[in-house]
């Protein structure tokens, strides 16, 4: 099971489809990787051997912004959007939907668990 920048990749997978099991590799970075480092797409990852497990994991250090680096990146653009006080910001501070997708229904993604609000007596209960 080869370890790439911390993750174990699975070994009954072919390279490409392994790699994406990085955060930040999806399928055509993946393959733009392999064709860099001259290795088959189609190998299985269980058959990669110690020197090209190394220069994926020089080439992923120099070149692309992965796994823990990439989550910090994102974390800080999300804590400056919350500091500076824009739409977005608000949005992302509140637990809300951020990219103009309705609220009144849909969005428990974002919002969580629907929590009852005790509602109006009906009409029928007025008479």
């Amino acid at each position: 099971m080869p370890r790439i920048l911390g993750v174990d990749l699975p070994n009954s997978k072919p390279t490409y489809i392994a790699l994406t099991y990085l955060y930040g590799v999806g399928r055509v970075r993946a393959i733009e990787i392999c064709f860099q480092l001259g290795i088959d797409v189609h190998k299985k990852a269980s058959e990669l051997n110690e020197d090209e497990v190394s220069r994926v994991n020089n080439l992923l250090d120099k070149e692309y912004t992965v796994e823990g680096q990439l989550k910090r990146a994102i974390q800080e653009d999300i804590r400056r959007l919350r500091d500076i006080g824009c739409y977005r910001g608000l949005r992302h501070r509140r637990g809300l939907p951020v990219r103009g997708q309705r609220t009144r229904t849909n969005a428990r993604t974002r919002k969580g668990v629907k929590k009852t609000v005790a509602g109006k007596k009906g009409v029928k209960d007025l008479k």
